[in-house]
């Protein structure tokens, strides 16, 4: 039987805002790994425009509310997939990196700029 899809039952913000914290933990410049396996986000983007970037790809800033927003952060740690150290950081965990969201290809998109 093939996995369960998001059997922790993230809304869709949650899955939003993690699929975005998966994406910051493999850019060295967001943050830094930490002993345990998680990734320290301590540069969140900032947008330009309606969108904003990390690496090559742009995300549009109605799929980024949940970066500023300390409740799905907290959802979020419940669930033992972040750390929450809001504002100013945020740990991904390991079960948070290997978690699948399902909705990578949805909110993450080529840059052209």
């Amino acid at each position: 039987m093939p996995p369960k899809t998001n059997p922790l039952r993230l809304n869709m913000l949650q899955l939003k805002t993690l699929t975005l914290l998966q994406e910051l933990a493999r850019h060295p410049e967001a943050g830094s790994p930490q002993e345990d396996g998680g990734f320290r986000i301590s540069r969140l983007p900032q947008a330009h425009g309606d969108h904003f970037h990390i690496g090559q790809v742009a995300v549009r800033g109605a799929d980024a509310t949940g970066l500023s927003n300390e409740m799905v952060w907290k959802a979020l740690e419940r669930k033992a997939l972040v750390k929450s150290h809001f504002p100013d950081a945020i740990t991904i965990t390991a079960a948070g990196a290997s978690y699948d969201t399902g909705i990578r290809h949805k909110i993450l998109h080529g840059s052209d700029h």
